[in-house]
């Protein structure tokens, strides 16, 4: 009797190192999967300048920008098969704080916003931008959205905020589309006479703020939220169906300078305890080169190409943004000189 208890016993301990030994198995081997999946993934960025090649051109940019500089980092790499150009898409606030607090390697960084480079990275990380492109907000939805068939610039708001419909928007704090929502809210809140309307917005549905305005379209696919706050040329790019707003509150039109700087924003600075106040613009991108630009000779060809009426404006235009070059600036005596033909003097 013992003997055969003693049997059972070891088979049982033998079945659970089998069991163990399966277990470690099965992870290593998704492990392993994991690693050859992102060996084999989308390019991005190196961490550090250790594992970087000199045909390597690294790219920071807005997310919204994703779909044009993928096509435009394609075509100029036909041009030049010489130059591997790596693209990291994050919200413009993100794609700067990575250069100043985390210290990744970056040549060129391409913002929602000119007022990032200006806060962030002018001066001390770089010497001047070049505004490239122009936007405007607008409210997309789809076929399957609550209330779609009757929204318009009348009853927006309205509909958005019947506690029925969903609606989704990027975070102020890591990027321009967030804070320029916000924005947005502030100014339609004074055009319609409506007091209150942007708290409205603000304190309803705060589970559906994401890191950056294209985080919210695989929302919007599967329909868990109706509306979502976001650049037209965004909505372009995916076919959804959107609603144009006055040029009082789309942040489009440069004549309405003076109004759009009525309306403010604050958000977190990057330093302990402090915040910045990012005042409402007509919306620009642009874009800049890192004065520790790791491949600054491949960057400049990337920004002659991007900068070329029938390079890569050509692809910005065609899908959903106009191009502004040349452009003013103000920091027009720092431009090297072959990038001069791209600014007029502020």
């Amino acid at each position: 009797m013992n003997s055969s208890k003693k049997r059972c016993r070891q088979n049982d301990m033998t079945q659970k190192r089998s069991l163990t030994i399966t277990a470690k198995s099965v992870i290593l081997a998704a492990v392993l999967i994991a690693v050859h999946s992102c060996s084999h993934g989308p390019k991005s960025p190196v961490n550090d300048l250790a594992g970087k090649k000199d045909t390597d051109l690294i790219i920071f940019h807005a997310g919204s920008l994703s779909a044009p500089f993928k096509k435009i980092s394609q075509d100029f790499e036909a041009i030049h098969p010489d130059i591997n150009v790596l693209l990291e898409a994050a919200g413009s606030v993100d794609c700067a704080r990575k250069i100043t607090e985390l210290k990744k390697p970056c040549d060129l960084m391409a913002s929602s916003d000119y007022n990032v480079i200006e806060n962030f990275l002018l001066p001390g990380y770089s010497s001047w931008h070049i505004s490239f492109a122009a936007n405007e907000m607008v409210i997309a939805y789809t076929e399957k959205s609550r209330q779609g068939e009757i929204i318009s610039n009348v009853n927006w708001p309205t509909i958005l905020l019947n506690e029925d419909v969903r609606y989704g928007r990027a975070d102020p704090a890591s990027d321009p589309c967030g804070y320029r929502t916000i924005m947005t809210l502030d100014l339609a809140e004074k055009y319609l006479g409506k007091p209150g309307l942007t708290q409205q917005f603000i304190f309803k549905d705060s589970r559906y703020i994401r890191p950056k305005e294209v985080d919210l379209l695989a929302l919007l696919d599967v329909g868990e939220v109706d509306y979502i706050f976001i650049y037209r040329s965004v909505a372009i790019q995916h076919h959804l169906k959107y609603l144009e707003l006055p040029d009082e509150i789309n942040l489009k039109n440069p004549a309405l300078a003076e109004l759009y700087h009525q309306v403010s924003v604050r958000i977190p600075s990057g330093k302990p305890g402090d915040s910045l106040l990012v005042t409402g613009d007509p919306m620009v991108y642009s874009i800049t080169l890192l004065d520790e630009a790791p491949n600054r000779e491949a960057a400049m060809k990337f920004l002659h190409y991007l900068l070329d009426q029938d390079g890569g404006l050509k692809v910005m235009e065609a899908m959903g943004q106009k191009p502004v070059v040349p452009s003013p600036s103000k920091y027009y005596d720092r431009f090297p000189d072959e990038l001069k033909q791209y600014v007029i003097p502020l």
